[in-house]
């Protein structure tokens, strides 16, 4: 999975901090286990996530730095998004049909 350059700051900054892992490690169980399906459930993560963003670029010196160098312009978190989906989200059973056995 390639991540674009804000996706994998932020994915860094994440990991570095336990207590924002944490916190983002629940949000994507508990969003997943609520929503219908995954593509709602990374819509609606997606949007936290930036909202979350943009309220760290506030306070945090390397993302506000970033955001100031770079402008403060809307970019895809969505990549991010799935990654964290699929290394902190619930193991999901394969979704394979019935097989009929031959008799």
């Amino acid at each position: 999975m390639s991540l674009n350059r804000v996706e994998q700051i932020l994915f860094d900054y994440i990991q570095r901090h336990a207590e924002e892992r944490h916190f983002w490690q629940s949000k994507v169980r508990e969003m997943m286990q609520q929503s219908e399906n995954d593509q709602v459930a990374a819509t609606v993560l997606a949007e936290g996530l930036w909202r979350y963003y943009e309220e760290r670029c506030r306070v945090v010196p390397l993302l506000h730095e970033i955001s100031a160098r770079e402008g403060h312009q809307r970019v895809s978190l969505r990549n991010l998004v799935e990654h964290l989906m699929r290394i902190w989200g619930p193991i999901r059973p394969a979704n394979r049909s019935k097989r009929i056995d031959p008799e």
